[in-house]
């Protein structure tokens, strides 16, 4: 099929980060787009500002006309996130209507592009923002799809000057679903591959064979950047002629050398079987930043970018919205806002923490993401908050899941170690930092709508006199 067969674009679930990236592409193309999201939120209302149309119950009176008319020049645009039992979905495959899913379409984008396509359980987002400002910063024309709000472009999309959106197109490849299945990429970025979405894959075995299948995706001539601890069985499908690069914060072929932390600043040499480039600095916070960053670094060396485009690239890097996020910074209090929602993601975040602020106190607010993924890893995930002083635990964000019997966050906090640990609601988060407010950095993690804490957590900091604005 072509894109260009369609004249009207509907989205089942527009609101998503994946979704609202394809949702602008679509609109700074000149399609009229419409879409429908359970319920409104700033990226929401930004899509509205753009002149996206968008609504927020599941209502066939709320189907555009324009695409009850024209049902074979409409695209529906679908989000594996959407209930199967969802009214509006139900009438338009009753209807016949073209339905494809986020990827697939995003497949159909790439598929003419030189395409740099970057996976992994964690750390794909920060991985695939960096590679864009790499290549954008050192004028490379480059189109991208994100699954963050890159702080440098205000936006989840970049659209370059030519053909569908560019001479490159860099993709955040998401295994949920098995998403990324619709991609072969030139340049394949993988940072991990740790069990996760085991509601999708069911063990461990069926995840690598997945990832196995988009490495054997990548084409002929490519690279493949590989971190150098995931399981090794990954590139037994690989195509012949396709280099692949190992790295890791301190193994592999590539690795980082000389590596100091000055306050916010993360300084070292990146060592590359492409060139080394000494006295790199990242303003991003994080030991698994600085890897994420070497990983990019490696895609724009395959891209002959010169070493001091990509230095100048590294150190204007402002970073993805909540990963790592300096909310408030006063003499009192650091507060700090992160995506994690993996045990490995936040043992990352954490030891990072630890290195910048040695012998401070981190109390951590943290909202399970899934009851599946808390059931899977709920040992995991007391391993790696007990790196805490103090654990405030918030109640399971369920997202497109139901509830399971006797899995609550409970059994979490009952196998953490730290001593000062409590499990609240949101609506008490507010009121337990007023009455412990023994600490010097706070940190709010989690993926689901916890971020709708930031601004109020950060106006009680500002209240309270915690130091100059």
């Amino acid at each position: 099929m072509k894109l260009e067969d369609y004249k009207y674009i509907y989205f089942l679930g527009i609101g998503g980060i994946g979704m609202s990236a394809i949702a602008r592409w679509f609109k700074a193309k000149g399609f009229p787009v419409w879409g429908y999201d359970k319920t409104r939120t700033l990226l929401t209302e930004a899509l509205e500002q753009e002149g996206v149309v968008v609504h927020y119950g599941d209502n066939l009176v709320h189907l555009p006309k324009e695409i009850l008319q024209h049902k074979a020049e409409t695209l529906v645009v679908l989000t594996p996130a959407i209930p199967h039992e969802h009214q509006e979905w139900a009438y338009l495959k009753e209807q016949n209507y073209t339905i494809m899913k986020r990827s697939e379409v995003l497949g159909i984008i790439t598929a003419s592009a030189y395409t740099v396509a970057v996976a992994g359980t964690h750390g794909k987002t920060t991985t695939s923002t960096m590679v864009t400002h790499l290549l954008h910063q050192a004028g490379v024309n480059t189109s991208a799809f994100l699954g963050g709000i890159s702080t440098n472009l205000n936006s989840n999309l970049l659209i370059g000057s030519g053909g569908t959106g560019g001479d490159i197109v860099v993709v955040e490849a998401d295994e949920y679903d098995r998403s990324f299945l619709t991609l072969h990429p030139d340049i394949a970025i993988v940072t991990s591959a740790d069990p996760d979405h085991l509601d999708i894959y069911g063990d461990k075995e069926e995840l690598i064979r997945t990832f196995q299948q988009f490495i054997s995706q990548i084409k002929p001539g490519g690279c493949l950047i590989l971190q150098q601890d995931t399981d090794p069985r990954l590139t037994q499908r690989i195509q012949d002629g396709v280099r692949v690069i190992r790295y890791s914060l301190k193994a592999g072929e590539a690795h980082v050398e000389s590596m100091h932390i000055k306050g916010r600043w993360f300084e070292f040499e990146a060592a590359s079987p492409l060139g080394n480039i000494a006295s790199m600095r990242l303003g991003v916070p994080g030991f698994h930043n600085v890897e994420n960053v070497l990983a990019a670094t490696l895609a724009a060396q395959v891209l002959s970018v010169e070493p001091e485009k990509i230095k100048a690239g590294v150190e204007s890097f402002a970073g993805v919205k909540r990963r790592f996020e300096f909310i408030y910074e006063g003499e009192g209090k650091v507060y700090i806002d992160d995506y994690a929602h993996h045990p490995k993601e936040i043992e990352a975040f954490m030891s990072s923490l630890r290195a910048m602020y040695p012998n401070k106190k981190i109390k951590v607010i943290f909202q399970p993401h899934l009851y599946t993924r808390t059931r899977d890893f709920a040992n995991e995930f007391a391993e790696s908050l007990s790196l805490a002083d103090e654990l405030v635990l918030l109640d399971i964000y369920p997202a497109r899941e139901k509830p399971i019997e006797g899995v609550t966050s409970d059994i979490i906090l009952e196998q953490v170690s730290v001593a000062k640990k409590t499990l609240i609601s949101k609506e008490e988060v507010l009121e337990n930092l007023r009455q412990n407010e023994d600490f010097d950095v706070l940190a709010t993690v989690g993926a689901g709508d916890i971020d709708t804490l930031v601004k109020p957590i950060r106006k009680f900091l500002v209240n309270n006199g915690y130091g100059l604005e």
